[in-house]
């Protein structure tokens, strides 16, 4: 890798090799599947195919507290992407979200499958279905949408921004770790100060809002995403923490959080989920145990 002192970009930059670090061996500048792979489809309405990175979380939070209000029709198969060896790029995968990014979503109630891709999307999705975590006055909706679409725009900031540079590249650029430090900093600030005369983000209502920034945000303050917080001086956020330990506590919360797991503690972690007893009985420490 070049010195960041001495690099001169080219006329017109080509992809020669990977670059190194975390990933690199999944990054190309083209989209489309690389391999062929049919996905599979379980027993209930919505099939899931995600990992539990903070933006698959979202989605199996959503799911969990959908369950936890009596919805049913919200039951669910959830499908591990295991995005490091590449199953983002399967043609399955890929015709149900091109831009090859876990979580993906397919509703087979219907006469048709319907395909859903970005997190965003999804939660917004799964809320208008069963009218559940969405406010219906105009304002409230607003802002809870104000709330999301802020996620959406943020986040990269502080994934693809900040977390890569602080934790996966082969390098410390201390400009580029400076510059993402900062701006993840303020976006803090921003919820903090929210929060400050807010139980949750659009108000006093738990929303796709909340349900979005928490794995992010929540689990960046509370240690689970980049383990920055002595770094980036967590303990300033007052309110960001409250907010984030009460989310934590919540038990579709939890669940959510062990779905598609493959990291921490084996009691944590639920590779696959296609039934509500799973969390009982096939959770990775019990499978070990059982074997």
């Amino acid at each position: 890798m070049s010195d960041s002192s001495t690099y001169t970009p080219p006329t017109v930059w080509t992809w020669a090799k990977p670059n190194g670090g975390t990933f690199a061996s999944t990054n190309r500048p083209v989209a489309g599947p690389t391999h062929d792979k049919e996905l599979p489809v379980g027993k209930h309405p919505l099939q899931l195919y995600s990992l539990a990175t903070p933006n698959g979380v979202k989605v199996t939070i959503m799911l969990e507290e959908l369950l936890a209000l009596g919805h049913s029709g919200a039951e669910y198969d959830a499908w591990l992407i295991k995005i490091g060896q590449g199953d983002q790029f399967g043609s399955g995968f890929v015709d149900i979200n091109p831009n090859s990014k876990i979580p993906a979503l397919s509703d087979h109630s219907g006469d048709a499958p319907v395909r859903v891709f970005e997190s965003g999307s999804i939660l917004l999705y799964l809320a208008e279905k069963f009218d559940a975590f969405l406010p219906k006055d105009i304002a409230a909706r607003t802002e809870t949408l104000n709330w999301l679409f802020w996620q959406m725009g943020s986040a990269p900031y502080l994934g693809g921004g900040f977390g890569h540079f602080y934790s996966y590249a082969p390098t410390k650029i201390e400009y580029a770790i400076d510059r993402f430090a900062m701006e993840v900093k303020r976006q803090l600030d921003v919820l903090n100060q929210r929060l400050a005369n807010n139980t949750y983000l659009a108000g006093e209502e738990y929303t796709i809002a909340d349900i979005a920034v928490f794995p992010w945000y929540g689990g960046l303050v509370k240690g689970w995403v980049y383990n920055a917080t002595e770094f980036l001086n967590v303990a300033e956020y007052q309110h960001v923490l409250r907010w984030a330990e009460q989310i934590s506590q919540r038990p579709a919360v939890v669940r959510g959080r062990m779905v598609n797991r493959t990291s921490g503690e084996l009691s944590e972690q639920l590779h696959e989920r296609h039934d509500a007893s799973d969390f009982e009985t096939k959770t990775q420490d019990k499978i070990a145990t059982a074997n």
